[in-house]
């Protein structure tokens, strides 16, 4: 067997091997895709909202800190592994050049939190990966934010991380947790502590009307967490209304109703009580939690279609 004939052979086989990993992982991950889902720089950006970039130049980077692709996150997965059989072609060839250890252009990446994104260069990083290549050349282009991206994280998980980060910078800016206990509060969506910040300060612009001396703000706050937050979510529990909205906390509900009963009161009057704007919201947008079953069944049916 001559040497270029091997040099194929083995690249079409690492390819057929990284593919079939891929699908492998995808039918283990059926039912929780998101585990096996390459990040989106696009998605990340919307999460981490960086201010500032700034080019670093060129680098030498650890292969596994790149986690993510800003335009091709949908043809890998969460490890690189081409998932679609068109990348076969571009991908043998970089495994070739690999193979024979021919020095390939840098790659270009940005950085954001720590961990990388590529701008171009998908297919360098998968044969990398499959590999065990340790390090790479890149060209960077650095994303301001403050918040630390982990190898290995999804982008649920790191929604999560930015939403407790959002919630410890105001209730240390604010000192809120002298009259709101951090505990009692929660969203699923970042922004939305920005948000009931508004809330409050809403409530005290309207409590300060009637007032001749300006109330300070944790007095709002206080005022706002018992005559307007608490009543939402009692009733929340009374009806057990979270159990129609499933992965979603009190808070997302009470952000939701306020605006769905400011609206309904346009409507109808000011007269519409509180209840019924619960009930109604719960109504409208509601859903009926699904079991494992109706899940998986909901799954298969749509796969087969």
């Amino acid at each position: 067997m001559s040497n270029n004939t091997y040099i194929n052979q083995k690249a079409s086989d690492d390819f057929n091997k990284a593919k079939s990993r891929a699908t492998l992982y995808s039918i283990l991950n059926a039912l929780t895709p998101e585990r096996q889902r390459l990040l989106s720089l696009e998605d990340v950006k919307k999460i981490l909202k960086p201010k500032t970039e700034t080019y670093l130049g060129m680098k030498t980077v650890p292969v596994k800190l790149v986690v993510g692709s800003e335009g091709r996150y949908k043809d890998f997965t969460k490890a690189f592994l081409p998932k679609k059989e068109f990348s076969r072609s571009r991908w043998e060839n970089i495994d070739k050049a690999h193979l024979q250890s021919i020095i390939l252009p840098p790659i270009k990446l940005y950085e954001i939190g720590g961990a990388y994104f590529v701008r171009d260069g998908n297919h360098r990083v998968s044969v990398a990966k499959a590999q065990g290549v340790m390090d790479i050349d890149a060209e960077v282009i650095r994303l301001d934010t403050e918040i630390d991206i982990k190898p290995g994280v999804s982008t649920e998980e790191l929604k999560k991380k930015v939403i407790e980060y959002e919630k410890n910078r105001i209730f240390k800016e604010t000192d809120l947790g002298k009259v709101i206990s951090p505990d009692t509060l929660s969203f699923t969506a970042t922004g939305r502590f920005v948000e009931l910040l508004r809330h409050i300060q809403g409530h005290k612009y309207f409590i300060n009307e009637d007032k001749d001396e300006e109330i300070p703000f944790l007095d709002a706050a206080k005022s706002w967490y018992e005559h307007l937050y608490l009543p939402i979510v009692r009733i929340v529990r009374e009806e057990n209304i979270l159990s129609r909205f499933p992965g979603r906390t009190e808070g997302d509900l009470y952000l939701w109703i306020v605006k769905h009963w400011d609206q309904l009161k346009k409507h109808y009057g000011d007269n519409f009580s509180l209840r019924s704007a619960v009930l109604d919201y719960s109504a409208r947008f509601g859903t009926e939690k699904k079991s494992f079953f109706k899940r998986l069944f909901d799954f298969l049916r749509n796969r087969n279609r």
